[in-house]
Protein backbone atom coordinates (compact mmCIF):
# COMPACT_ATOMS: atom_id res chain seq x y z
CA UNK A 1 0.00 0.00 0.00
CA UNK A 2 1.54 3.58 -1.09
CA UNK A 3 1.46 5.70 2.01
CA UNK A 4 0.70 8.77 -0.31
CA UNK A 5 -2.63 10.68 0.45
CA UNK A 6 -5.62 10.33 -1.32
CA UNK A 7 -7.54 12.89 -2.70
CA UNK A 8 -10.62 12.64 -1.21
CA UNK A 9 -13.34 13.62 -3.78
CA UNK A 10 -11.87 11.61 -6.64
CA UNK A 11 -9.55 9.03 -5.05
CA UNK A 12 -6.70 9.37 -6.95
CA UNK A 13 -3.21 10.02 -4.89
CA UNK A 14 -1.51 13.17 -5.02
CA UNK A 15 1.69 13.33 -5.77
CA UNK A 16 2.95 15.14 -2.41
CA UNK A 17 3.05 18.90 -4.52
CA UNK A 18 0.85 22.11 -3.24
CA UNK A 19 0.87 25.33 -4.23
CA UNK A 20 -1.69 27.55 -2.13
CA UNK A 21 -3.48 24.82 -1.09
CA UNK A 22 -3.86 23.08 -4.18
CA UNK A 23 -2.65 19.40 -4.40
CA UNK A 24 -1.17 17.62 -7.69
CA UNK A 25 -3.30 14.67 -8.61
CA UNK A 26 -1.19 11.85 -9.73
CA UNK A 27 -3.03 10.99 -12.70
CA UNK A 28 -1.55 8.44 -15.16
CA UNK A 29 -0.78 9.86 -18.75
CA UNK A 30 -3.74 9.03 -21.21
CA UNK A 31 -2.68 5.62 -23.42
CA UNK A 32 -2.75 7.76 -26.67
CA UNK A 33 -0.99 9.85 -26.00
CA UNK A 34 2.16 7.42 -24.54
CA UNK A 35 1.98 5.52 -28.06
CA UNK A 36 2.12 8.56 -30.16
CA UNK A 37 5.18 9.61 -27.79
CA UNK A 38 6.68 5.97 -27.83
CA UNK A 39 5.69 6.25 -32.19
CA UNK A 40 7.57 9.25 -32.35
CA UNK A 41 10.72 7.61 -30.78
CA UNK A 42 10.90 4.77 -33.04
CA UNK A 43 9.96 7.60 -36.08
CA UNK A 44 13.04 9.71 -34.92
CA UNK A 45 15.69 6.23 -35.02
CA UNK A 46 14.19 5.34 -38.26
CA UNK A 47 14.42 8.73 -39.55
CA UNK A 48 18.48 8.75 -38.11
CA UNK A 49 19.23 5.59 -40.49
CA UNK A 50 18.08 6.71 -43.22
CA UNK A 51 18.36 10.35 -43.78
CA UNK A 52 20.67 13.07 -43.31
CA UNK A 53 20.36 13.92 -39.40
CA UNK A 54 23.35 14.43 -37.14
CA UNK A 55 26.28 17.01 -37.60
CA UNK A 56 29.50 16.60 -37.09
CA UNK A 57 33.13 18.45 -37.10
CA UNK A 58 33.38 18.37 -41.17
CA UNK A 59 30.60 16.98 -42.50
CA UNK A 60 27.41 14.83 -41.16
CA UNK A 61 25.72 11.73 -40.90
CA UNK A 62 24.47 10.68 -44.81
CA UNK A 63 21.80 8.10 -44.10
CA UNK A 64 21.25 4.98 -45.86
CA UNK A 65 19.48 6.66 -49.09
CA UNK A 66 22.05 9.43 -49.17
CA UNK A 67 19.52 11.99 -49.78
CA UNK A 68 20.36 15.94 -51.07
CA UNK A 69 17.83 18.48 -51.63
CA UNK A 70 20.74 20.56 -53.15
CA UNK A 71 21.26 17.53 -55.46
CA UNK A 72 17.47 17.23 -55.95
CA UNK A 73 17.54 21.09 -57.15
CA UNK A 74 20.51 20.44 -59.29
CA UNK A 75 18.69 17.77 -61.30
CA UNK A 76 15.42 19.38 -60.80
CA UNK A 77 17.33 22.62 -62.72
CA UNK A 78 19.03 20.42 -65.91
CA UNK A 79 15.70 18.84 -66.44
CA UNK A 80 14.38 22.30 -66.78
CA UNK A 81 17.14 23.67 -69.03
CA UNK A 82 16.93 20.37 -71.32
CA UNK A 83 13.18 21.46 -71.42
CA UNK A 84 13.79 24.60 -72.71
CA UNK A 85 15.59 22.91 -75.64
CA UNK A 86 16.82 25.19 -78.61
CA UNK A 87 14.53 28.31 -77.87
CA UNK A 88 16.65 28.97 -74.45
CA UNK A 89 19.94 28.37 -76.18
CA UNK A 90 18.91 30.68 -78.64
CA UNK A 91 18.32 33.55 -76.72
CA UNK A 92 21.92 33.84 -75.46
CA UNK A 93 23.06 34.16 -79.50
CA UNK A 94 20.50 36.41 -81.12
CA UNK A 95 19.74 40.03 -79.97
CA UNK A 96 16.98 41.38 -78.08
CA UNK A 97 15.88 42.96 -81.20
CA UNK A 98 16.15 39.85 -83.24
CA UNK A 99 13.99 38.17 -80.21
CA UNK A 100 10.86 40.69 -80.81
CA UNK A 101 11.28 39.93 -84.26
CA UNK A 102 10.84 36.54 -84.29
CA UNK A 103 7.36 35.27 -83.20
CA UNK A 104 8.08 31.99 -81.72
CA UNK A 105 11.26 33.39 -79.76
CA UNK A 106 9.41 36.06 -78.45
CA UNK A 107 6.63 34.05 -77.52
CA UNK A 108 8.96 31.61 -75.43
CA UNK A 109 10.76 34.86 -73.51
CA UNK A 110 7.29 36.26 -72.97
CA UNK A 111 6.81 33.17 -70.94
CA UNK A 112 10.17 32.79 -69.32
CA UNK A 113 9.83 36.88 -68.71
CA UNK A 114 6.56 36.77 -66.52
CA UNK A 115 7.73 33.69 -64.29
CA UNK A 116 11.00 35.63 -63.68
CA UNK A 117 8.79 39.08 -62.97
CA UNK A 118 6.36 37.06 -61.06
CA UNK A 119 9.01 35.58 -58.74
CA UNK A 120 11.52 38.23 -58.39
CA UNK A 121 9.87 42.19 -59.68
CA UNK A 122 6.36 41.75 -58.69
CA UNK A 123 7.18 41.89 -54.87
CA UNK A 124 8.28 45.65 -55.62
CA UNK A 125 6.47 46.53 -58.88
CA UNK A 126 3.29 44.53 -58.19
CA UNK A 127 1.77 41.67 -59.82
CA UNK A 128 0.52 44.23 -62.84
CA UNK A 129 3.87 46.00 -62.77
CA UNK A 130 1.59 49.31 -61.99
CA UNK A 131 3.68 49.91 -59.03
CA UNK A 132 3.37 51.86 -55.71
CA UNK A 133 4.35 54.81 -53.77
CA UNK A 134 8.14 54.81 -53.87
CA UNK A 135 8.53 52.32 -56.98
CA UNK A 136 8.01 52.52 -60.35
CA UNK A 137 4.90 51.81 -62.77
CA UNK A 138 6.39 49.60 -65.47
CA UNK A 139 2.87 50.31 -67.33
CA UNK A 140 3.42 53.57 -68.43
CA UNK A 141 5.92 55.40 -70.95
CA UNK A 142 7.33 57.09 -68.31
CA UNK A 143 11.23 56.59 -67.48
CA UNK A 144 13.51 57.88 -65.08
CA UNK A 145 16.19 56.43 -66.96
CA UNK A 146 16.65 55.96 -70.56
CA UNK A 147 13.89 56.09 -72.38
CA UNK A 148 12.32 52.58 -72.45
CA UNK A 149 14.02 50.75 -74.85
CA UNK A 150 14.90 47.16 -75.10
CA UNK A 151 18.79 48.21 -74.42
CA UNK A 152 17.74 50.41 -71.97
CA UNK A 153 15.87 48.09 -69.53
CA UNK A 154 17.96 45.13 -70.60
CA UNK A 155 20.94 47.51 -68.78
CA UNK A 156 19.30 48.61 -65.48
CA UNK A 157 17.73 45.25 -64.96
CA UNK A 158 21.77 44.25 -65.00
CA UNK A 159 23.24 47.18 -63.32
CA UNK A 160 20.13 47.82 -60.80
CA UNK A 161 20.01 51.40 -59.59
CA UNK A 162 22.10 52.56 -56.61
CA UNK A 163 22.65 48.49 -56.02
CA UNK A 164 26.35 49.62 -55.52
CA UNK A 165 26.81 47.67 -59.19
CA UNK A 166 30.12 49.48 -60.70
CA UNK A 167 27.95 50.75 -63.34
CA UNK A 168 24.61 50.95 -61.64
CA UNK A 169 22.46 53.80 -62.74
CA UNK A 170 21.32 56.61 -60.21
CA UNK A 171 24.72 58.16 -59.20
CA UNK A 172 23.27 61.35 -58.77
CA UNK A 173 21.33 61.21 -55.65
CA UNK A 174 18.92 63.82 -54.28
CA UNK A 175 19.97 65.64 -51.17
CA UNK A 176 18.67 65.99 -47.66
CA UNK A 177 17.87 69.74 -47.96
CA UNK A 178 16.45 70.00 -44.44
CA UNK A 179 17.64 67.21 -42.85
CA UNK A 180 21.21 68.23 -43.49
CA UNK A 181 20.45 71.55 -42.95
CA UNK A 182 21.19 72.80 -46.70
CA UNK A 183 18.57 75.24 -46.66
CA UNK A 184 16.41 77.07 -44.43
CA UNK A 185 12.80 75.33 -43.50
CA UNK A 186 11.11 78.99 -45.14
CA UNK A 187 13.45 78.19 -48.03
CA UNK A 188 12.19 74.03 -48.11
CA UNK A 189 8.41 75.54 -48.30
CA UNK A 190 9.10 77.67 -50.98
CA UNK A 191 10.50 75.51 -52.94
CA UNK A 192 7.14 73.03 -52.60
CA UNK A 193 5.07 75.70 -53.76
CA UNK A 194 7.82 76.40 -56.91
CA UNK A 195 7.57 72.79 -57.65
CA UNK A 196 3.83 72.58 -57.57
CA UNK A 197 3.60 75.78 -60.18
CA UNK A 198 5.87 73.31 -62.01
CA UNK A 199 3.37 70.89 -62.20
CA UNK A 200 0.88 73.41 -63.64
CA UNK A 201 -1.15 73.60 -59.94
CA UNK A 202 -2.38 76.95 -58.67
CA UNK A 203 0.22 77.65 -56.36
CA UNK A 204 1.27 80.49 -53.84
CA UNK A 205 2.24 83.13 -56.31
CA UNK A 206 4.98 85.08 -53.72
CA UNK A 207 6.13 81.55 -52.87
CA UNK A 208 7.14 80.87 -55.98
CA UNK A 209 8.56 83.84 -56.68
CA UNK A 210 11.52 83.53 -53.70
CA UNK A 211 11.61 80.34 -54.70
CA UNK A 212 12.79 80.91 -58.10
CA UNK A 213 16.34 81.83 -57.76
CA UNK A 214 17.04 78.60 -55.01
CA UNK A 215 15.53 76.04 -57.88
CA UNK A 216 17.75 77.70 -60.33
CA UNK A 217 20.75 77.42 -57.51
CA UNK A 218 19.86 73.86 -56.01
CA UNK A 219 18.04 71.94 -58.21
CA UNK A 220 18.22 72.54 -62.17
CA UNK A 221 21.23 70.99 -62.17
CA UNK A 222 20.21 67.97 -62.10
CA UNK A 223 16.61 68.41 -63.42
CA UNK A 224 17.10 71.50 -65.90
CA UNK A 225 16.21 74.94 -65.64
CA UNK A 226 12.34 74.26 -66.99
CA UNK A 227 12.58 71.02 -63.94
CA UNK A 228 11.71 69.06 -67.29
CA UNK A 229 13.98 66.18 -65.64
CA UNK A 230 17.18 64.57 -66.72
CA UNK A 231 16.95 60.58 -67.97
CA UNK A 232 20.47 60.58 -68.13
CA UNK A 233 20.65 61.36 -64.48
CA UNK A 234 17.55 59.56 -63.70
CA UNK A 235 16.60 63.14 -62.75
CA UNK A 236 12.39 63.00 -62.33
CA UNK A 237 10.49 65.56 -64.54
CA UNK A 238 8.61 68.10 -62.41
CA UNK A 239 6.16 69.22 -64.59
CA UNK A 240 3.96 66.00 -65.50
CA UNK A 241 1.52 64.46 -63.46
CA UNK A 242 3.74 61.22 -63.15
CA UNK A 243 5.14 61.28 -59.09
CA UNK A 244 7.06 57.85 -57.57
CA UNK A 245 6.25 59.43 -54.36
CA UNK A 246 2.83 61.35 -54.70
CA UNK A 247 2.12 64.81 -55.74
CA UNK A 248 0.30 66.78 -52.82
CA UNK A 249 2.41 69.02 -50.95
CA UNK A 250 3.66 67.08 -47.58
CA UNK A 251 4.77 64.56 -49.61
CA UNK A 252 6.48 67.12 -52.03
CA UNK A 253 8.10 69.18 -49.01
CA UNK A 254 9.03 65.80 -47.48
CA UNK A 255 11.11 64.95 -50.12
CA UNK A 256 12.81 67.78 -50.55
CA UNK A 257 13.33 68.11 -46.72
CA UNK A 258 14.87 63.85 -46.48
CA UNK A 259 16.01 63.27 -49.94
CA UNK A 260 14.50 59.79 -50.77
CA UNK A 261 16.68 58.11 -53.50
CA UNK A 262 15.49 54.55 -54.33
CA UNK A 263 17.63 51.19 -54.67
CA UNK A 264 17.07 48.57 -57.53
CA UNK A 265 19.43 45.39 -56.88
CA UNK A 266 21.32 44.18 -59.57
CA UNK A 267 20.71 41.00 -60.95
CA UNK A 268 23.30 40.13 -63.11
CA UNK A 269 25.05 37.98 -60.79
CA UNK A 270 21.63 36.21 -60.28
CA UNK A 271 20.22 35.77 -63.83
CA UNK A 272 21.74 34.23 -66.63
CA UNK A 273 21.96 36.84 -69.77
CA UNK A 274 19.52 35.18 -71.41
CA UNK A 275 16.90 35.46 -68.81
CA UNK A 276 18.18 38.84 -68.06
CA UNK A 277 17.03 39.29 -72.29
CA UNK A 278 13.53 37.29 -71.63
CA UNK A 279 13.01 39.87 -68.77
CA UNK A 280 13.64 42.82 -70.76
CA UNK A 281 11.46 41.83 -73.91
CA UNK A 282 8.25 41.18 -71.16
CA UNK A 283 8.70 44.29 -69.62
CA UNK A 284 9.08 46.09 -73.20
CA UNK A 285 6.25 44.70 -74.52
CA UNK A 286 3.90 45.39 -72.14
CA UNK A 287 5.24 48.47 -71.17
CA UNK A 288 8.18 49.74 -72.63
CA UNK A 289 9.29 52.99 -74.13
CA UNK A 290 6.99 55.40 -76.60
CA UNK A 291 8.17 52.97 -79.89
CA UNK A 292 5.91 50.40 -81.61
CA UNK A 293 6.23 47.35 -80.18
CA UNK A 294 4.10 44.31 -81.08
CA UNK A 295 0.61 44.08 -78.98
CA UNK A 296 1.18 41.33 -76.71
CA UNK A 297 -0.57 39.99 -73.35
CA UNK A 298 0.46 42.92 -70.62
CA UNK A 299 1.74 42.03 -67.22
CA UNK A 300 -0.75 40.24 -65.26
CA UNK A 301 -2.95 39.38 -67.93
CA UNK A 302 -4.39 42.95 -68.49
CA UNK A 303 -4.99 44.23 -72.00
CA UNK A 304 -1.93 45.55 -73.70
CA UNK A 305 -2.09 49.56 -74.45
Amino acid sequence: MSDRERDEHSGVETTGHEWDGIKELDNPLPRWWLWVFYGSIVFACVYWVFMPAWPGITGYTKGVRHHSDRANVVRELDKLQALRGAEGAKLKTVSLEQIEADPQLQAYALQVGQSVFGDNCATCHGAGGAGGKGYPNLRDDVWLHGTGTLADIEHTLKVGIRSGHPQARGETVMPAYGRDQLLSADQIRDLTEYVVALSGRKADAAAVARARQTFADQCAACHGPAGTGDQVKGAPNLTDAEWLYGSDRDTIHDQIWNGRNGVMPTWEARFSPETIKALAVYIHANAGGGEERPQVAAIGGAPAR
